[in-house]
């Protein structure tokens, strides 16, 4: 039952996740930025190359339609 609890907690945080990233793109590219410059500077830019590819998913994903669906799926997530 414990991991039920925390699969449907886990599930829930995602779902708020994705409702701000659809009410708040630009401060979530912002914070996206900042977080990628923060990393990237502690590990020496050991990883840059996946930090990047993740800061330009999150990008795409958030440029999305006006409806705030990024990929044409009538559900509606992001």
């Amino acid at each position: 039952m414990a991991f039920m609890r925390k699969l449907t907690a886990l599930t829930t945080a995602a779902e708020a996740g994705r409702r701000y990233a659809r009410k708040h793109p630009d401060k979530v590219q912002k914070a996206t930025q900042r977080a990628a410059a923060f990393v990237d500077k502690r590990t020496k830019g050991k990883y840059h190359d996946k930090i990047d590819d993740a800061v330009r998913k999150v990008q795409s994903a958030t440029r999305g339609r006006p409806d705030g669906r990024s990929d044409g799926r009538s559900d509606g997530r992001v």
